[in-house]
């Protein structure tokens, strides 16, 4: 993995489209985004279904289920594009299969009467599958399989969705570089715990409490590396299980 901090702020996103391809004139029907802050949901999301003024390909419906009868009365991209933007402004994108979803939105971007330009101009970009396949070579890395591997529940998931692949993807995300950012998280409300700082009896009340450093994102970076180099070495890491 390379040497990088994520940005505090994350937004993980996914499309669905007409097509595969926006050059044949196929466009995003469906955006899904959910933020996470120091590697935590923090609830925010953005959703929208959107007018892809022409008609959606068999095969496409057939995997997302959306209709061009669904889409009718929804809005046109140009309509939501900008609490799109505002919503991943300032933020690093994690994305499955970056080069998709990114082509579609610079497309749908460069059709605008007011020309925006391309989204990694205002935002860092995370291929999570690019970073699955170097991880995890010569294996099956598609998001399903990725929560099969990870221990991710997505028995709900009976057809593509935007806004419910990229919740997958945010638990993928989570755990395949490095889970939580903090060893030392905040208790869930109503959940009483005695093994805090300040509940600590100390044998020697004259010595001062050491201090805690939380681990950072590089920490986490580094982490990861060490579990893959012991991995590599030895062909099997009990800590990556």
């Amino acid at each position: 993995m390379d040497k990088r901090s994520f940005l505090n702020r994350i937004v993980v996103l996914d499309t669905e489209t007409t097509g595969l391809n926006p050059q044949e004139g196929h466009r995003i029907i469906e955006i899904g985004c959910v933020e996470l802050i120091n590697r935590r949901l923090t609830g925010k999301r953005f959703h929208a279904y959107i007018n892809p003024e022409r008609i959606i390909d068999a095969g496409a419906i057939a995997v997302h289920g959306i209709t061009n009868q669904f889409l009718d009365d929804k809005p046109y991209f140009s309509q939501i594009v900008d609490d799109f933007l505002t919503f991943i402004k300032d933020s690093e994108l994690v994305i499955h299969n970056a080069p998709f979803d990114v082509g579609f939105i610079n497309h749908e971007f460069s059709i605008l009467k007011n020309k925006i330009g391309v989204i990694s101009d205002s935002c860092k970009i995370f291929d999570t599958l690019a970073y699955a396949r170097k991880k995890h070579p010569g294996q099956r890395n598609s998001l399903d399989a990725l929560c099969k591997r990870y221990g991710i529940d997505n028995s709900h998931r009976n057809l593509h969705g935007a806004l419910l692949d990229s919740e997958i993807l945010a638990d993928v995300f989570l755990l395949m570089t490095g889970g939580q950012s903090s060893l030392l998280e905040e208790t869930p409300s109503g959940i009483k715990v005695s093994n805090t700082v300040s509940n600590i009896k100390h044998l020697h009340p004259d010595r001062k409490t050491l201090k805690i450093i939380p681990c950072n994102d590089d920490d986490l970076v580094a982490h990861q590396e060490r579990l893959e180099a012991i991995y590599e070495a030895s062909g099997s890491c009990i800590w990556n299980q």
